[in-house]
């Protein structure tokens, strides 16, 4: 069974939980826990058994402010090198590094003040539950853990965006003033002992017996990538890699899960809960507890509906044009396509016709006109420069990277969500994959790559590229021990992985992000600047200090 919020008890909790949140700026439109509450949960509700569970659902909700929305993938997908911005959209600016990117941001503001929602919430959990009764000890041991992993998640996403934060480990019960700055050091102690005292009370299982749940091996991966990337930051100790190895072997090794045959079917749609999956944020078809929806399927498409032979369908989704793959990520990170399937299986390069007729061309000229019936291809990206004369053969337009711009480019196909009630539909219901295991392969092998574990790192790196083979090349994929060097991870992580809300902090934790920027995002290079390696502070949030809240530098 799906982890499902109660949507009146779930809004309700997280206003109690959130009764003296720090702070708070201008709500969000589109965080469940900003919906009006229904139901009257008074404060007492939360010493409940009942009230407890509740509470954990809410916490749970706040994950959606992060996974699955515009705001956690302008985050982390714009401003890098293997996306910049496509030709629509209010939000630029965080591609390209203008002074609008500043401290009055919506999605900062935001962001802030749902995750402190989020961990206010959990906070009031693991302060109240021990004294709750009506529970066995061990459901109420696995709900603080629950309620630790969901806190620790967050000061990980806050302290790797904003560097120090207000770090709050108590429950807030009424509105304070009274704020500080924790330093980097301190937050990943904080987010290392609450994993680490999560892990043994988490469920042992790949798989929770209510789906979406926090589990052991989702906190040992987490855990993991805290490591990894406290290793490269001001807090970093020199076990940092070697504490990461066995969590991410613990959970290869020690769960039922696998990398599935085909790299397709991880995000095939309907398999969102297979054998590779780790652990994701839920959400539903149901429009009362779906909130804003993962709306991810909108964001990473091209303009095809205003083509000749197409228009908007539910099937290949409702084109916002938001973000471009960079000419860097189409022609060095995706090369040989012939060995290797991900780009295959990562973008669409056929568009069949659903308005048949007879269409003058647009950016196809080699033929003035074409003519489709109903399922006819009517547009081909071949991923090449095709010749014009092999072009003028064909009998739909052919789109090459010549011709590729902020309207028409290579799709990513990975969130696409057919599942939507129609074509305008912008609240999505698949399931977001936030941990899978390819990602704890690639990462188990970057750590035992820094501490000299080269063999050991080039068999977990041939884990992940044997399964992305075409059939019979699975040997041509393999690497060899003097081919691995950490510009190799650098590229082959967005190979598996582009479009999963993790380049920009990738590029941030491995200190490359100005460079890489700079080098292979046109439209960012000429402002980015190293003050950009943190996100700027909210200005509610220094604004309503009533001691000294210092921004970060450059804002």
């Amino acid at each position: 069974m799906n982890l499902q919020i109660n949507k009146n008890k779930a809004l309700g909790l997280a206003k109690i939980g959130l009764l003296g949140v720090l702070l708070m700026g201008a709500p969000s439109c589109q965080d469940t826990l900003n919906e009006e509450v229904i139901s009257r949960i008074g404060n007492d509700y939360m010493n409940t058994a009942k009230g407890i569970d509740d509470a954990v659902n809410a916490a749970y909700s706040s994950l959606r402010t992060w996974y699955g929305t515009e705001r956690g993938n302008n985050f982390t997908i714009f401003g890098t090198d293997t996306y910049t911005n496509g030709a629509d959209g209010g939000w630029k600016f965080m591609n390209t590094y203008t002074t609008q990117f500043d401290t009055q941001n919506g999605h900062v503001r935001e962001l802030w003040d749902e995750l402190y929602r989020g961990i206010n919430t959990t906070n009031a959990v693991i302060d109240r539950a021990p004294a709750v009764t009506g529970m066995t000890e061990e459901l109420k041991k696995q709900r603080i853990a629950e309620a630790k992993f969901i806190r620790a998640h967050h000061y990980f996403i806050l302290t790797q965006l904003f560097g120090g934060v207000d770090l709050r480990l108590t429950e807030t019960l009424l509105p304070t003033k009274e704020v500080t700055r924790s330093t980097i050091a301190a937050q990943y102690e904080a987010i290392i002992r609450d994993l680490t005292e999560a892990i043994p009370d988490l469920e042992a299982s790949a798989r929770a017996s209510q789906y979406g749940r926090a589990t052991r091996p989702a906190a040992e991966h987490l855990l993991g990538k805290v490591y990894l990337t406290k290793a490269t930051s001001e807090a970093k100790a020199a076990d940092d890699f070697s504490n990461a190895i066995p969590l991410f072997q613990n959970v290869i090794n020690n769960y039922d899960l696998h990398l599935l045959p085909d790299f397709a079917s991880v995000h095939q749609q309907g398999n969102e809960m297979n054998d590779e999956v780790i652990w994701s944020v839920q959400y539903t078809r149901d429009p009362l507890t779906n909130g804003g929806g993962n709306n991810s399927h909108v964001f990473f498409l091209m303009e095809y509906d205003v083509q000749p032979g197409m228009q908007r369908d539910v099937v290949n989704g409702r084109p916002f044009k938001r973000y471009m793959p960079t000419e860097y990520t189409l022609n060095e990170i995706f090369t040989n396509r012939d060995i290797d399937s991900r780009y295959k299986k990562s973008f669409k390069d056929v568009y069949y016709s659903n308005k048949p007729g007879t269409y003058n061309t647009s950016f196809d000229t080699t033929k003035p006109s074409v003519t489709f019936a109903e399922g006819d291809t009517a547009i081909y990206l071949p991923g090449y420069e095709m010749s014009a004369e092999e072009r003028a053969k064909k009998p739909y337009q052919v789109l090459v990277p010549s011709r590729y711009d902020e309207r028409l480019f290579p799709a990513l196909t990975k969130h696409l969500d057919a599942g939507r009630v129609d074509r305008t539909q912008f609240e999505g219901g698949r399931d977001y994959i936030a941990f899978r295991l390819a990602d704890t392969y690639l990462m188990l092998a970057e750590a035992q790559l820094q501490v000299g574990q080269t063999a050991e790192a080039v068999e977990n790196i041939n884990m992940v590229r044997r399964r992305a083979a075409w059939p019979g090349k699975e040997s041509e994929m393999e690497i060899t021990a003097d081919q691995l060097d950490m510009e190799f991870i650098i590229e082959e992580r967005p190979r598996e992985l582009i479009g999963e809300q993790m380049r920009w902090l990738d590029l941030k934790r491995w200190g490359v992000l100005i460079d890489r920027v700079k080098a292979h995002n046109e439209a960012a290079a000429p402002n980015i600047q190293p003050h950009h390696v943190l996100r700027p502070i909210p200005q509610t949030q220094i604004d309503r200090s009533a001691t000294p809240f210092e921004q970060n530098p450059g804002y």
